[in-house]
């Protein structure tokens, strides 16, 4: 037992749902087997968790991630980079109020290629990005979270405020989507920065491998900004859920053994965190199953 291969827990969860969620129908109107309260935990001196049971496209994640850190809400930056993952809920907004039935691929190119039509359309809101690095105070004045974990775990790591979040109720409202992956706590022992991500939602076949990772990555490098290693990623879900046209897939993946996991290496050290690239990232050793392919519930 105690040599289990770690990601026994991600498919100990799929498992879950199939057998015990409790079924539902959700905001997307697609339906849902559900269960509440999850947690997993990893060793990131023994490797990343990098799902191998499939295979999960890290590149995209990451790059979501340091879309993040720039603070930026609109996806035309996204795009030009070849990352979808954002397209379906302003195309979704664009088609209900315009009464246009553009297609995706005509959406994104005019969002990529028309400045005027991409402040329109292509913002998602006051989401993460902002939330992260501008939250504005009653005040007016804005707050940059990152900045203050990082200034925390230099000047006083054995603190227990060292967090940030993305759940500004007076912005809700306005966003796309309610932030998902919403509190980011970190922690210092021996030299080792720790991080406990609380997602309130958890689309458990497509958003929870790239959550992780994204994760993973963002806790790499402030561990370098903050002269740490990194030490345990430890994950905690609400409400998990596998959408109704995502259970064939599951049960799939179950089907498949894990093999040993990858390690995310940060190729060169960054002046500071808003000046990491994806091309300072690597995977090593990363030897998944093929891909599952699953269509995003809106």
């Amino acid at each position: 037992m105690l040599n289990r291969h770690p990601e026994y827990q991600y498919l100990d969860l799929l498992n879950q749902v199939l057998e015990h969620g409790d079924r539902r129908i959700d905001r997307t109107g697609v339906g849902a087997l559900s269960i509440f309260g999850a947690m997993t935990r990893f060793d990131l001196g023994a490797g990343a968790p990098l799902l191998t049971t499939k295979r999960v496209f890290w590149k995209t994640a990451v790059k979501e991630m340091l879309w993040f850190l720039t603070g930026d809400t609109n996806i035309q930056a996204l795009l030009k980079q070849n990352v979808r993952i954002w397209s379906d809920w302003p195309l979704a907004r664009y088609r209900k109020e315009t009464g246009e039935d553009v297609s995706q691929e005509v959406f994104e190119r005019r969002v990529v290629e028309d400045d005027a039509f991409a402040q329109k359309w292509g913002d998602l809101g006051p989401v993460y990005g902002k939330q992260w690095r501008r939250w504005q105070g009653p005040d007016g004045r804005e707050h940059d979270q990152i900045a203050g974990v990082i200034d925390a775990l230099r000047t006083n790591p054995s603190s227990r405020r060292i967090l940030f979040h993305a759940w500004n109720v007076a912005d809700i409202d306005r966003m796309a989507l309610p932030p998902c992956h919403m509190v980011y706590q970190f922690h210092v022992s021996k030299g080792r920065l720790s991080c406990m991500l609380l997602q309130r939602s958890v689309d458990l076949l497509l958003g929870c491998p790239f959550n992780w990772i994204a994760t993973v990555a963002l806790q790499t490098m402030i561990a370098q900004q903050c002269d740490l290693e990194p030490g345990d990623f430890v994950w905690v879900g609400g409400d998990v859920h596998l959408y109704l046209n995502h259970l064939e897939q599951a049960r799939l993946q179950l089907t498949r053994a894990p093999r040993p996991f990858p390690k995310l290496i940060l190729k060169r050290r960054a002046e500071n965190i808003d000046d990491y690239r994806i091309e300072d990232f690597e995977v090593e050793g990363y030897d998944p199953h093929p891909h599952i392919a699953a269509e995003v519930a809106v």
